[in-house]
């Protein structure tokens, strides 16, 4: 029987190796999740003008973490320090990849951040793709300053109705990310991002997402732009993550 799980994560498992000495500021770093896995992945800081902020970046369903680099580079130009969350299974991880896995692992990554100084209250979370689940998910349970979600959707079993139309996903997910039940919960200012022209997750999504959120801060719909197009990992996407978060820390 085919596996659900094969239509939702794409993971690529190549160890990218190390980035200490390679871009100024960033380190390699581990930290384990409350069941034993232990992630390896990179933290990069500014070299000037830090604003003593920390942008904790959960990604997508695909790549690892050498395709985030570059947005990482972008925001901690801004005076951001950035934790890429590389999740179980990509990028040399040991471990599957799986809702509860992934929730795991951000909440490993959030107690690293506090544990580097950064409370909660000096912390953005900023969900890409799948990576929305996950941040409304911890943010529900870990309130950061705010929440910044690019191309969110309402669940993975409405995403899945809409790509899949003649498949029963209500029967078959067992990873259900169920956004709009965190949602409620997630009281700090959010900003929502999608493009017009998004392939894989229905602006109408995205949309009703914007219009649930408790304390909605921006919701911008990008003209002429899908799913993995270029504009979602530069200046762009810094800049938005950079007006939530001088509008919500001091």
């Amino acid at each position: 029987m085919l596996e659900p799980r094969s239509f939702i994560f794409f993971p690529d498992t190549e160890d990218p190796g190390p980035i200490a000495g390679k871009v100024p500021g960033a380190r390699d770093v581990e930290f384990r999740a409350v069941d034993g896995v232990t992630l390896h992945t990179w933290l990069f800081t500014p070299l000037e003008d830090a604003r003593s902020i920390a942008v904790l970046y959960l990604p997508g369903n695909g790549g690892n973490r050498s395709g985030r680099q570059a947005t990482a580079q972008a925001i901690v130009a801004r005076g951001y320090t950035v934790l890429l969350l590389e999740y179980r299974g990509y990028g040399g991880n040991p471990g599957t990849p799986s809702e509860e896995g992934f929730a795991m692992d951000a909440r490993a990554a959030a107690d690293f951040l506090h544990d580097q100084g950064y409370p909660a209250s000096r912390i953005i979370y900023v969900g890409e793709s799948i990576g929305t689940g996950v941040a409304t998910r911890l943010a529900a349970a870990d309130l950061p300053a705010g929440v910044l979600l690019r191309s969110p959707f309402t669940s993975m079993v409405d995403m899945a109705k809409a790509l899949y139309p003649l498949l029963p996903a209500d029967a078959l997910l067992r990873d259900r990310y169920e956004t709009m039940r965190y949602l409620p919960d997630i009281t700090v200012p959010i900003t929502v991002l999608a493009g017009s022209l998004d392939e894989l997750v229905p602006v109408t999504q995205s949309e009703t997402v914007a219009n649930s959120a408790p304390n909605l801060f921006q919701f911008t719909v990008v003209d002429g732009v899908g799913h993995n197009d270029p504009i979602w990992g530069s200046e762009y996407l810094a800049a938005q993550v950079d007006a939530l978060a001088r509008a919500v820390i001091n």
